[in-house]
């Protein structure tokens, strides 16, 4: 299908924005593990790669109805370059990218109020909403230009204990990852990670033991003139290239 058509030609090298999941188990043992799996080898984006669950934010995201929401700090750092819903819309991209990868369910039971969206059939039928109040917004990264895809992507760290199924069943994960498993973060280095994956590894090595929302949010921003480590503090940035 061709530009002009029924069905536009789309762009799939413009920055899509995107919500990663950092699922931490053993938070205050003495080696946390973190929930990881391995992208395909045909994956048009970071092939072979050991990743965190995550993927782009969907159209519908913004409506899905949450039985709490992410805390006010973290509302407040989202709203960085976040118009409209869009910090909604993250939270929400992140719960279902971890249901869809992992088959885990970051939820509270309840009923959903009116039709429930395709993507979370099975999520609500196992009498779940999404919720929320766990996710700790903690990391930015802008991926750099030239590469084949490119996502403007906030990581959220979750404590396991916030997981409303079992942590080790996943049976209901699509296919999207493989090897999923609980790496300790002492071994996550042994991995094939891609760079940014290292970066935020060690961000959340250094607040591992502290609980509270941070008080401000590293931002890795990679545009054509430079590649920048910034910090965010809930107050507007210029626009991304």
């Amino acid at each position: 299908m061709t530009a002009g058509q029924d069905n536009p030609v789309v762009d799939k090298t413009a920055v899509r924005n995107a919500a990663t999941v950092i699922v931490v188990r053993d938070r205050l043992g003495a080696d946390p593990a973190i929930l990881m799996g391995q992208r395909g080898a045909r994956a048009a984006f970071m092939p072979n790669k050991f990743v965190f669950p995550g993927g782009a934010v969907d159209a519908t995201d913004a409506d899905v109805p949450l039985a709490s929401a992410i805390s006010e700090t973290c509302h407040t750092r989202l709203a960085d370059q976040a118009p409209g819903d869009l910090q909604t819309a993250l939270t929400v991209a992140a719960i279902r990218e971890l249901w869809e990868e992992t088959g885990l369910v970051l939820g509270s039971l309840g009923n959903w109020p009116g039709a429930v969206p395709a993507d979370w059939q099975e999520f609500a039928s196992a009498g779940y909403l999404p919720t929320a109040s766990g996710l700790q917004y903690v990391f930015r990264a802008l991926t750099p230009p030239g590469r084949p895809r490119r996502f403007d992507a906030r990581f959220f760290l979750v404590d396991a204990e916030e997981i409303a199924t079992d942590l080790d069943d996943f049976s209901r994960a699509s296919d999207e990852l493989s090897h999923l498993q609980w790496v300790r973060l002492s071994q996550a280095r042994q991995f094939d990670l891609p760079f940014i994956t290292e970066v935020v590894l060690a961000e959340v090595a250094a607040r591992i033991t502290d609980l509270t929302p941070p008080g401000s949010v590293p931002y890795f921003r990679n545009t054509d003139e430079a590649s920048l480590f910034l910090r965010l503090y809930g107050k507007e940035m210029p626009a991304a290239d």
